[in-house]
């Protein structure tokens, strides 16, 4: 009888042993962390979760990626789909009252890790959803389509970017500073709005593309637009914050002349850009100028991927070839004023170094609306000039402008 007895202690000590031991082994195979679980983590958690690409895991400029999968019945399933290769700037400025205070923050976020690509895939019954979103136009929100869909669990690699957010001020503008340093740690609601306003259209981060089975078994067909980044792409499936699958890899490619941009996070085609470029530096010059008024709202409107930011920073310089030549064959004929130009120029110089942080502080509707009026004003200028009134009264001066034209194209035959 007391083997009997002692045989049974031994047992239960050893299941109690068992029992207690599990839970610290479990707790010391999960990484020390700052209160997240990491999605490798939740991978290993899930165990039922699974994820396969289907055919050809390579694209070419964009394509249809077909994936197959299995989760617990009766759970939604997300797909969260980003660029692992290639990472962009995002940023917004935080100008708007507050709702209870009414005050403006003035608060200047930036991130530099923003996927270049970025998007969530849900299932095909929450359409409506995203429907609904939609009929917001500008002001649809990312957290608040991620919160009617309960898609929070997918929204993971964006929230883990650290953004910088500085107090702004009216005059760290004026003098090229975007203000003081407060916080640079990865915020995930701020990472929400960068996420729009890094990519500004819900169809480009929410798609109801997943087709789920009441047994719990997903396919999804995954399309993804051409000029998107080169390289590895990532996907991973969610149910839940501690189910996920493993991450499944696939590539997407391109090649000459479709080149990728690495600031404006996108790939575009040199063709037609740059017949563009032709053609309105042909009429940009006649009207004395390099054409980049032209050029960067015909850009932004032709070419939506790019960001506006990338837009005007970018034709700055490129108008310098066009002016070159410009000034050149101006020079020839003798039609510029150096005590003029160099006036000009000092102004011009002081504008140059406040604009570019001006740029980076508005959105594209702000950057479209004041350029918009700034065009129509100058078209109704030049529009008047033509007006038969107008020349009447200037007579005299087009008469001195055509013998000073005269003059200077004999000048320039003599030599």
């Amino acid at each position: 009888m007391n083997r009997k007895r002692l045989g049974k202690g031994w047992i239960m000590a050893l299941a109690m042993l068992l029992v207690w031991c599990g839970p610290v082994r479990a707790a010391e195979d999960v990484p020390a962390g700052e209160g997240t679980v990491s999605m490798q983590a939740a991978a290993d958690q899930a165990g039922p979760v699974t994820l396969r690409i289907e055919g050809d895991s390579t694209l070419n400029n964009g394509g249809t990626i077909r994936v197959q999968g299995q989760a617990p019945a009766g759970k939604p399933v997300f797909l969260e789909v980003w660029a692992d290769a290639h990472q962009v700037r995002a940023s917004r400025f935080d100008g708007e009252p507050d709702p209870k205070t009414g005050v403006r923050p003035y608060i200047f976020y930036l991130t530099e890790r923003m996927p270049a690509y970025f998007k969530i895939f849900v299932p095909i019954t929450m359409q409506d959803k995203i429907d609904a979103e939609k009929k917001k136009g500008r002001k649809w929100s990312m957290s608040n389509i991620i919160k009617e869909l309960g898609a929070e669990s997918a929204f993971n690699v964006p929230a883990a970017a650290p953004v910088r957010a500085y107090q702004s001020s009216f005059m760290a503008s004026v003098i090229g500073s975007r203000g003081q340093l407060i916080s640079d740690k990865p915020n995930r609601k701020v990472a929400m709005q960068l996420t729009k306003a890094r990519f500004r259209d819900l169809d480009k981060v929410v798609a109801a593309q997943v087709d789920l089975k009441p047994n719990g078994s997903f396919t999804a067909d995954i399309v993804l637009r051409s000029g998107i980044a080169p390289g590895a792409y990532k996907i991973v499936a969610h149910v839940d914050k501690d189910s996920a699958s493993a991450p499944a890899t696939f590539t997407n490619t391109i090649a000459f002349p479709t080149v990728y941009l690495n600031n404006a996070g996108t790939s575009m085609n040199l063709v037609y850009p740059f017949l563009l470029s032709l053609a309105v530096t042909i009429f940009g010059v006649l009207m004395g100028a390099g054409g980049g008024f032209i050029l960067n709202p015909l850009l932004v409107t032709l070419f939506p991927l790019l960001p506006h930011t990338v837009v005007a920073g970018t034709v700055t310089p490129t108008v310098l070839f066009s002016q070159g030549s410009g000034i050149y064959n101006y020079s020839r004929i003798n039609f510029i004023s150096w005590k003029l130009g160099v006036g000009i120029g000092l102004a011009m110089l002081a504008g140059g170094f406040i604009g570019p942080k001006l740029t980076e502080m508005i959105s594209l509707t702000q950057f479209t609306f004041a350029f918009g009026w700034i065009l129509l004003v100058l078209a109704a200028l030049m529009l008047w000039q033509t007006t038969p009134g107008y020349l009447a009264k200037n007579k005299k001066e087009q008469a001195i402008l055509k013998e000073y034209k005269k003059r200077a194209q004999e000048a320039a035959t003599k030599k």
